[in-house]
């Protein structure tokens, strides 16, 4: 049996102050909840979850545990039972070599020196790729309760050089190198959008240069999704509508898109968010509705990877439209969204509750409510609030318009007394 530790699960609990008995406890109320009957679980099962000695609870238990996290169970370092831990490279129709080469060239040269007989020191296997696969979960997990911290930016990006450092460290299969690529791709994808959330733009780019090259060496359909898509957000918060319809089409047009619906969703809803950047009403109507049925068509049952299970949802969607309603200035329909989302989102999101709850405030002071608008704000977590970059800055948008449309009145006062605090707890 493979006892490799479920460090995920390890760093979660850490993080949310969990003892092996106290999540017990947790999961057994859950469970009593789901079933009607009392969990029998102890402080001796959580360890045999942490050891590895259990990589896939009962389907009973895991449904319990996620609702206490709020985290799909593979987002916390367990492996279903009989699912391979990746999916094999696409075939290439180009000469592979060249095109790699041509794309990562010191990159690529190494590990085929790597694979040159008689110059390797070991085999690399799948359980190599699948301690990368934990660790991608640690931050992602890490990335929504933070996000846009310079420290996500550089543990990820050490962990995509990690990834490669493993190509010259022994011979392996086609399959294996294809899958460290696609991880080094996954971990360099978050560095990148850790920037982008930072407003570290040109940081941002670079990462996604390099993302995008080794996400073609591996020939993976779902990071290649990732790293576009993520580049079209990039675009559109830096004012460039042009340049985030065409890196999100790229998104868009992957095969990937046409066997998943859920990935059709996700392209759509953020190709809806630029048209409001672009402020083009129609075609922001037309892309939420498509997105919209495309998530009601696709099947929760499938398998995706952990990146996407851990933040796409219908509150994900309704936070895209938020913004897109946002920019064009329809502020009831943004509040809508922003609502909707609010009450679906999921305990984990922190930093989408943040930005969420900053852009309703937004909403709520243009359509002339600054009480409620303040009081909004003012539920802002203080860490985020402060440690945030976007999040500060929106923050900083909301007093500047709430001083220029609401001067003198109490609101202000209070919204300056407020953020006040906000130094001394720094």
């Amino acid at each position: 049996m493979d006892t490799t530790r479920n460090t995920v699960l390890e760093a979660w609990m850490a993080e949310h102050g969990y003892s092996s008995n106290s999540l017990a406890d947790a999961v057994n109320r859950a469970l009593e909840r789901l079933t009607g009957r009392p969990g029998g679980l102890d402080g001796s099962s959580v360890r045999d979850w942490k050891a590895g000695r259990v990589t896939w609870p009962k389907s009973a238990t895991r449904k319990a545990l996620e609702d206490v996290s709020g985290l799909p169970a593979i987002a916390l370092g367990f492996v279903p039972r009989g699912r391979p831990s990746s999916t094999p490279a696409t075939p290439q129709q180009e000469d592979p070599d060249m095109k790699r080469r041509t794309l990562v060239g010191g990159i690529a040269a190494a590990a085929a020196a790597a694979a040159a007989p008689g110059t390797a020191t070991r085999r690399i296997g799948m359980s190599d790729v699948d301690r990368l696969q934990k660790r991608f979960a640690e931050i992602i997990a890490s990335d929504h309760r933070h996000g846009g911290q310079l420290g996500i930016e550089q543990r990820a990006a050490a962990l995509a050089d990690e990834a490669l450092n493993l190509q010259n460290a022994g011979s392996a299969s086609q399959r294996v190198r294809s899958s460290l690529y696609a991880s080094a791709a996954a971990f360099r994808s978050s560095a990148m959008w850790a920037a982008i959330d930072g407003r570290r733009y040109d940081v941002a780019k670079a990462h996604m240069r390099e993302a995008q090259a080794l996400a073609e060496m591996s020939g993976d359909q779902e990071i290649k999704f990732r790293i576009w898509s993520h580049a079209g957000t990039m675009y559109r918060h830096m004012g460039r509508p042009a340049d985030a319809f065409a890196a999100n089409d790229v998104a868009r047009n992957l095969h990937l898109t046409r066997r998943d619906p859920l990935f059709a969703s996700l392209g759509l809803a953020r190709q809806g968010a630029i048209h409001g950047a672009a402020q083009d009403r129609t075609g922001t109507r037309r892309a939420f509705e498509q997105a919209q049925d495309a998530m009601l068509r696709a099947d929760p049952a499938d398998y995706r990877p952990v990146w996407m299970l851990a933040f796409y949802d219908q509150a994900e969607l309704d936070s895209l439209a938020l913004s897109a309603h946002l920019s064009l200035g329809d502020y009831s329909t943004a509040e809508y969204h922003a609502h909707r989302c609010l009450s679906a989102l999921r305990p984990h999101m922190v930093r989408s509750f943040a930005i969420t709850t900053t852009r309703l405030a937004h909403a709520q002071l243009a359509q002339g409510a600054p009480d409620a608008a303040t009081a909004t704000a003012m539920k802002v977590p203080v860490d985020v609030a402060t440690q945030h970059a976007r999040v500060t800055r929106m923050l900083q948008e909301f007093g500047a318009a709430l001083r220029a449309t609401a001067t003198g009145s109490s609101s202000v006062q209070t919204w300056t007394e407020h953020t006040a605090t906000w130094r001394m707890a720094a």
